[in-house]
């Protein structure tokens, strides 16, 4: 697939480049837009009963982030890329099919590429939140303080193109296959991510799941995190967040499960909680009209 790519644009870094963009911008879309309209416009109590932040962020928030989801998507699509390009090339070691390597290496290398990443990931995130360089850039992405899964990519041009970083470094340095590389990136960060902007939860895996981070995890992340206060900067997995010190404590959760146990989240707070029209947001005046609100 990713190699027919590289054929189809005959190597050229700037048409590869648009077609992955333009591929990424339809993803995106689509499955953003499909989640946000069942769980953001289509309300209903029992949805509501998932939802970590009992209120619902204002359409201006949304159009923020749909914005600056925009502006990330040709950064994050730059390392895939040039990855592409030079593999072309042949200045890395990214490979199509089987090869020569086996299924065997195939499967090892799916858990180098989750493992590594996933690190990879947890430290340059953490880095964002304790050195003053790196926060002020990813601060931008903490004005979604209860997020939308539009908000999956709404950073600066820098933290896209360094949290892609990994699907350049990795052929560089082993022998990959570009297609598990791409997917496993496309599904584990980016299908996940939008999982973990979702702001909802589920009964199962739930907030107090010993081993992976869950919606509630990066939605405790976005509300109460703030420059040295590194609280669940983890992606996928807990135990970078267990090893650095960074988990937030139990007894202070505030999950759906222990909100319901304090016997919060009543059918009386539902009727008197402010429902936002997102219709505004099909509204092309809103997008130019800052004063539309």
């Amino acid at each position: 697939m990713l190699c027919e790519i590289s054929s189809w644009s005959g190597n050229n870094f700037f048409l590869t480049w648009m077609i992955l963009s333009l591929i990424a911008l339809v993803v995106l879309i689509v499955f953003s837009t499909v989640i946000f309209y069942h769980y953001y416009v289509k309300i209903t109590f029992e949805k509501w009963l998932q939802k970590s932040n009992p209120k619902y962020p204002p359409a201006v928030g949304v159009r923020t982030e749909i914005i600056l989801m925009l502006k990330g998507l040709l950064s994050a699509t730059f390392c895939p890329a040039l990855t592409l390009y030079l593999m072309g090339r042949q200045k890395l070691h990214g490979y199509c099919g089987v090869g020569e390597y086996g299924w065997g290496y195939l499967v090892i290398s799916f858990f180098i590429i989750w493992l590594s990443t996933d690190f990879f990931e947890f430290f340059y995130h953490r880095m964002g939140h304790t050195i003053d360089t790196c926060w002020n850039i990813h601060k931008s992405h903490h004005q979604f303080f209860n997020p939308t899964p539009f908000a999956v990519i709404a950073d600066e041009y820098l933290d896209q193109f360094v949290r892609a970083l990994p699907l350049l470094i990795l052929p560089a340095l082993i022998p990959v296959n570009m297609d598990l590389l791409f997917f496993q990136f496309a599904t584990f960060f980016y299908g996940y991510g939008i999982y973990l902007h979702w702001g909802h939860e589920f009964s199962y895996p739930d907030a107090h799941h010993p081993i992976i981070n869950t919606s509630f995890q990066h939605y405790l992340h976005h509300a109460i995190s703030i420059k040295n206060q590194p609280y669940h900067t983890g992606f996928y997995f807990k135990i970078w967040d267990q090893l650095f010190g960074s988990v937030y404590p139990r007894e202070k959760c505030f999950c759906i499960k222990c909100q319901k146990e304090k016997g919060q989240r009543t059918h009386d707070e539902f009727e008197k909680l402010e429902k936002p029209d997102y219709s505004i947001l099909l509204n092309w005046n809103f997008w130019f009209n800052h004063t539309l609100t």
